[in-house]
């Protein structure tokens, strides 16, 4: 049996892609950071990891049954935000403003039944909606993002309106991981 590596998101409109890839720029002149490539700049609910194909058909069923629960709503990225703590990044994100608590909710919703079939074990820490832009190379590129982190705490990322909640899977490759969305569940239908 094939085995896929999979996660749940949403995906976020041209426009933020635009303004994340603009921030990126200004940020790569600071620090050597691996950036997330714009295509694949996404939201993530639920890391799933490699699953056998015969699990993908339940993830789609709680997908789809979360989704149904859910109305379509608005999520805004605003602020830049850094993991493990703004005086250590080593993961930069863009914050959720607006939409947080839709995400909140359809986490709860997919999390709980995936959690119970085995699928999914819960991380050690709560999760906290945030769309990554990049992870830095090594300590020294830490310690020049650091600084930078309180100049963009009103950073704009741009909405999106949020209509599906999509399954991805996620190919490792050389040059980055490469995903494609496998299903999708209309949010509220």
């Amino acid at each position: 049996m094939s085995r896929t590596r999979t996660f749940l998101g949403v995906a976020v409109s041209d426009d933020t892609r635009r303004r994340c890839t603009a921030l990126q720029q200004e940020l790569a002149a600071v620090a050597d950071v691996k950036w997330v490539e714009p295509p694949n700049l996404h939201v993530t609910l639920l890391f799933l990891g490699e699953l056998d194909d015969r699990d993908l058909v339940q993830v789609c069923k709680v997908a789809t049954a979360a989704a149904r629960r859910e109305p379509s709503f608005v999520l805004r990225v605003s602020g830049l935000g850094a993991f493990p703590t703004p005086r250590r990044p080593k993961v930069l994100w863009g914050g959720i403003g607006e939409g947080a608590d839709s995400l909140l909710r359809l986490y709860a919703a997919t999390a709980a039944p995936l959690i119970e079939s085995g699928i999914y074990r819960k991380e050690d820490r709560d999760f906290t909606p945030h769309l990554t832009l990049g992870r830095a190379n090594a300590d020294e590129d830490s310690n020049r993002l650091a600084p930078e982190l309180p100049k963009r705490l009103a950073w704009d990322g741009g909405s999106t309106a949020v209509e599906e909640l999509l399954v991805f899977s996620s190919e490792l490759r050389r040059t980055g991981p490469e995903y494609a969305v496998l299903a999708r569940s209309r949010l509220g239908g």
